[in-house]
């Protein structure tokens, strides 16, 4: 539905007099919610200037829209949303007692909390009862009249949960911060164009125009004659200033500039002094202390990033041309540079077979996010919502007693809410076939976004959670998403999309003194290795004369003379390999596993991945019929982890040849078994880049 005409006034700001009027009128209003929930929507939509709810046939906004509640027993009941916007909200008003209002402790500030959670469960289910034919409203705003607006965001839009907007840190909008426009602006955007607050609409616009100069500057580096390798490494390095100046995690010069951008700047017309002084400066970033090239004092970034300053490649020799690629990519906002689709795009960049779709298919975050969120996510949210009902009864049966015994009770309450963060902080996460670490980004972020609902619960009871996040073990960090990737370059890239989302992250809630260091720690999470054939290496194979065995690469053609379609170049030849003491390779212990393996038939195994290897491979698994493609290699050993009680739940983003014979005896094995596994969600037929996919979330 199209709000972009619904207001003439959007843009122009109401006069301080009219905020400080409503925020005065409303501030001290004590009567009940029924009496005052509709005049003070009416009266925000004016101080905004956006419509007011008007009755339509459609029922697309309105007061009191009605719906029908199912419920588990079979039995329905008649409802009303409070304030209802198709495409764009669930609003439900309360009116709480003001003395819980004005409370920032005690046991009135926990009877507050919990009656805004009830009420955001009751538009949750409300949000479920809508027709289908509406779609679900990216958000949820719980208001309790003349106090807060509390916002709750899902832009997927696909059945998940809605979390704190933007934060769980930030999402209650107090009556006074009406004065802040930035707080207006956000209001009118959740009548007017709801989707333009999610942060990956915007991200994905920055992080497509960085790619694609990112993209040139590797095709020039190239045909430069520097090798691939060395190329993604420099370019990763200079991303990751781009980054790190951005955020402020390096200093800015005397114009303002950033380090980095000052440094291409100043040196722009003298491009192998500039190669002296990008050497120096990461070479510092690496160590830490005193910059020579800046005259200031860096952090210390150690890692791997910065590691090698003086080795062959470090730093490549760059035009002046060059330069300017660098600095057009560095003007970007690489605070706005969403992590979870920009390590797709980078990949491409540095990829010359795939450079000439760079831009054109990515991973979209709401396909990685319909994948993470059944598989990890909610799972998790589920048993939260457990804990966090359990701290809930207790913190009441608190309110009733004195003392010792509710201070008692509401030790027990917080216990609760340990344990489970406790969980949160341990578990892991393995993307077996991670390219460069989208699924683990995204995963990482909403674990984070959970962690901050249950430290804000644990302070509404009373407990500092301050102290503990800096403790190992005492927080959610990258160190628990681990991913294994046979390419070098995406497994670096993995480490560097990890990296920069974390940053993110902890600059966002935090601020950059928030920030410990090392900046960056080597984990080792990212396994460069094969995933599903484990060797000691690798040799050369022969024929009976001693002769290397080749094959065609699989990927060069010409044109045929005849005909003038694209064939087979048969001159380009890659040499086949043996596979010395082969054997199956094994996954590092996690509780959930997700990703999306490779997408190579059975058929075509043999031409893409060679004779030597695919036929080692299926001797290698032979309970995987040699008729599955070559995804089901990782379904298999996945299947097998959760049938055997190591993991809790898998999901992969497979193939939808999946339900015909050849690939269903790998799953019907498993399906069947005497301990069987579980197709807790399915997707059978979803777009993703080129080629159609089935999804599978699948536990015991």
């Amino acid at each position: 539905m199209n709000h972009s005409s619904s207001s003439s006034s959007i843009g122009t700001a109401p006069p301080a007099a009219d905020i400080e009027a409503f925020v005065t009128r409303w501030r001290g209003s004590t009567a009940s919610e029924l009496s005052t929930a509709q005049s003070f929507t009416i009266e925000l939509c004016e101080l905004l200037g956006v419509p007011r709810p008007h009755a339509t046939a459609e029922q697309d906004y309105m007061f009191e829209r009605p719906l029908t509640l199912m419920h588990g027993d079979g039995t329905s009941s008649a409802r009303r949303i409070d304030c209802y916007r198709r495409g764009c909200f669930v609003l439900e008003s309360k009116k709480l007692d003001p003395g819980a209002q004005a409370a920032t402790t005690g046991r009135t500030r926990k009877s507050f909390d919990n009656a805004l959670l009830q009420a955001l469960s009751q538009a949750e289910g409300y949000v479920r009862a809508l027709p289908a034919a509406e779609g679900r409203p990216p958000f949820i705003a719980v208001v309790d009249v003349g106090h807060v607006i509390e916002l709750y965001a899902e832009f997927s839009r696909s059945g998940g949960a809605y979390t704190p907007y933007p934060d769980v840190r930030t999402h209650r909008i107090r009556l006074d911060d009406l004065h802040r426009p930035e707080i207006r602006e956000r209001l009118r955007a959740l009548w007017l164009d709801p989707m333009s607050l999610d942060p990956s609409r915007v991200s994905a616009r920055v992080t497509r125009a960085v790619s694609a100069e990112l993209a040139e500057l590797a095709r020039s580096l190239e045909q430069a004659g520097h090798p691939a390798e060395q190329v993604a490494a420099f370019l990763t390095r200079c991303l990751f200033s781009m980054f790190a100046e951005d955020v402020g995690l390096l200093p800015r010069d005397d114009d303002g500039r950033g380090a980095f951008v000052g440094l291409l700047t100043r040196w722009r017309d003298e491009p192998p002094r500039l190669g002296k002084m990008l050497q120096a400066l990461w070479a510092t970033m690496d160590s830490g202390g005193f910059s020579p090239v800046l005259a200031q004092d860096l952090m210390r970034f150690n890692g791997k990033l910065f590691k090698g300053a003086g080795q062959p490649g470090y730093v490549l020799p760059l035009t002046t041309a060059q330069i300017d690629g660098l600095l057009r990519a560095a003007r970007a906002n690489w605070r706005e540079v969403e992590p979870a689709i920009f390590g797709t795009l980078l990949e491409r960049a540095l990829d010359p077979g795939e450079r000439h779709a760079l831009g054109a298919h990515y991973t979209p975050r709401a396909y990685v996010e319909r994948l993470v969120m059944p598989t990890v996510i909610e799972p998790l949210r589920a048993e939260w919502q457990h804990a966090l009902g359990a701290a809930l009864v207790l913190a009441g049966e608190a309110d009733a007693l004195d003392g010792r015994k509710r201070e008692d009770k509401l030790a027990e309450a917080r216990a609760e809410l340990r344990r489970f963060h406790h969980r949160l902080c341990h578990v892991r996460v393995l993307d077996p076939a991670c390219g460069s670490g989208n699924f683990l980004y995204v995963t990482l972020e909403h674990l984070k976004r959970l962690e901050g609902e249950v430290l804000d619960r644990l302070e509404a009871l009373g407990e500092s959670t301050q102290g503990q996040l800096g403790m190992e073990g005492g927080t959610v960090t990258l160190r628990q998403m681990l991913g294994i990737e046979l390419n070098p370059r995406a497994a670096a890239l993995a480490e560097l999309v990890l990296w920069i989302g974390w940053l993110q992250w902890q600059i966002r809630t935090g601020g950059e003194k928030s920030v410990a260091e090392p900046v960056v720690h080597d984990y080792g999470n990212i396994a460069c290795r094969d995933a599903v054939l484990a060797y000691d290496r690798q040799e050369l194979a022969t024929d009976a004369d001693g002769r290397t065995i080749t094959r065609w690469d699989g990927k060069t053609t010409k044109l045929h003379p005849v005909t003038g379609e694209k064939v087979p170049d048969e001159s380009a030849q890659v040499p086949e390999w043996r596979y010395v003491n082969p054997r199956q390779a094994e996954w590092p212990q996690a509780e959930f596993i997700v990703g999306n393996p490779p997408f190579i038939g059975a058929g075509p195994m043999r031409l893409a991945l060679g004779d030597g290897y695919t036929q080692t491979l299926r001797a290698t698994w032979p309970e995987v019929p040699e008729s599955a493609d070559f995804v089901m290699y990782w379904w298999h050993q996945a299947a097998q982890q959760v049938r055997t009680g190591r993991v809790e739940r898998f999901g992969f983003i497979t193939t939808n040849s999946l339900r015909q014979t050849f690939n269903r005896r790998v799953i019907e094995q498993h399906l069947n078994a005497k301990e069987p596994l579980t197709l807790a969600f399915a997707v059978p037929d979803h777009p993703w880049w080129t080629v159609r996919t089935a999804r599978r979330c699948a536990s015991r």
